[in-house]
């Protein structure tokens, strides 16, 4: 779906057809002859469109005689609802720069863009194109800071749980941070290289516009302290798995250690009474009390190897 917008005033206003420094928004659901309309009507190139829907497209910049492209990455929930699913993916947001216009393009319900829409963004105007892209980017950043939050909660709550517990489940759950911590490294890293190159090259023309230059440069601090955490997070976390891994393989070798020597243990009584199965002369074999005493004697034997055990720490 293609809607237009248009900010009088304070409010943001929605058109029928594009008008000079407005705000054009593309979304699902779109069909493909919807998009070579809207490339063939505006002259833009058809591949700035199709190239924005690609989930596995990176983070870049590009331009084509009077149009500019941005391609930066942004964290949505997972719609699939498994443990062993990453929790948030990272999906392109689609920024075409035209002469009198911007276009944003994602393939996917966006919370960044919904929420210049539902007017949660103070003094934002898509008349200033520079200044409302630079405030696209700076939610976008916000967007990473607060999902790694999440993220890190979530982290702790599971961890407490498994003090006591050593489910499958949880594992899995922890499984599924890491995986949207992986994405969030990526896509982090590759949007810091792109506002890097854009502040390098000047992309948007701001280097002598001191107030947007500095709003720019907050914006990569932000971005790179947001890869820093995530870098962190997935760091405690690496440690954790293993430390978990260590602790399940220890207990389990206890386990095992522990069976052994029961094992040892019970095996006297049987070993005594072997003998007294055999058609030899034995000890007590007359006396009308060898049954007791054949017991008597391995109970105190096995008393005494789970005291040698236990002495030795092996209990």
């Amino acid at each position: 779906m293609i809607k237009y917008y248009k900010k009088e005033g304070r409010r943001l206003k929605e058109l029928e057809n594009p008008e000079t420094a407005c705000w054009v928004n593309i979304s699902a659901p779109f069909s493909n002859e919807e998009l070579e309309e809207f490339a063939l009507e505006y002259d833009i190139p058809l591949d700035f469109l199709t190239d924005s829907l690609d989930i596995d497209e990176r983070s870049r910049y590009e331009r084509e005689e009077d149009v500019r492209l941005i391609v930066v990455n942004t964290p949505i929930l997972n719609e699939i609802d498994h443990d062993n699913e990453a929790i948030y993916i990272t999906v392109p947001i689609g920024i075409i720069i035209m002469p009198d216009f911007v276009v944003t393009i994602t393939s996917y319900a966006n919370p960044v863009l919904e929420l210049f829409i539902d007017e949660k963004v103070k003094n934002y105007d898509p008349s200033d194109e520079q200044r409302f892209i630079l405030q696209i980017l700076e939610q976008n950043v916000y967007r990473f800071l607060t999902c790694l939050k999440k993220l890190n909660l979530k982290r702790n709550l599971i961890e407490k749980e498994l003090y006591n517990s050593s489910q499958n489940k949880l594992l899995r759950q922890l499984l599924s941070v890491e995986k949207s911590l992986v994405f969030f490294v990526n896509s982090l890293s590759s949007n810091e290289l792109l506002k890097m190159k854009m502040k390098r090259s000047d992309f948007l023309g701001i280097r002598s516009d001191e107030d947007k230059t500095d709003l720019f440069e907050d914006i990569i601090i932000d971005n790179s302290q947001a890869l820093e955490m995530a870098n962190v997070y997935t760091n405690i976390l690496n440690g954790t798995m293993e430390a978990y891994a260590s602790i399940i393989s220890n207990n389990l070798n206890m386990v095992i250690s522990r069976l052994t020597l029961v094992t040892i243990i019970l095996m006297v009584p049987t070993l005594v009474a072997s003998f007294y199965g055999m058609n030899v002369p034995l000890p007590f074999e007359k006396s009308k009390y060898a049954v007791y005493l054949i017991i008597i004697i391995s109970i105190i034997i096995s008393l005494l190897l789970a005291w040698f055990f236990r002495r030795k720490r092996l209990f």
